[in-house]
């Protein structure tokens, strides 16, 4: 079935988006739909996040993602990647 293959999106995301909790809210919704990744602040405020699931669960994810309080999303740069067969898990990285 098409819907179940798994792609790999690589994310940037602007606003506030930093010292608001966006990088725990985001692992315990991807651990939620089963993606897989990782989730990291940047130096330059914003947030670099990788998600690998069939497009519904990496859907579903965003959205639990942006319902978080104090979370204010302004701009998002997205791009469709290379999945990572490898990859088993989704990681908050420092």
């Amino acid at each position: 079935m098409q819907s179940e293959r798994n792609i790999r999106r690589h994310f940037r995301l602007y606003g506030r988006v930093q010292g608001v909790g966006f990088r725990y809210r985001a692992y315990y919704a991807a651990r939620s739909y089963g993606v897989t990744g990782y989730v990291r602040n940047l130096s330059d405020g914003s947030v670099e996040m990788e998600m690998q699931a069939p497009e519904e669960c990496i859907d579903k994810t965003f959205l639990a993602i942006e319902k978080g309080t104090f979370i204010r999303i302004d701009n998002i740069e997205v791009k469709d990647i290379p999945v990572n067969d490898d990859e088993r898990e989704f990681r908050v990285c420092e």
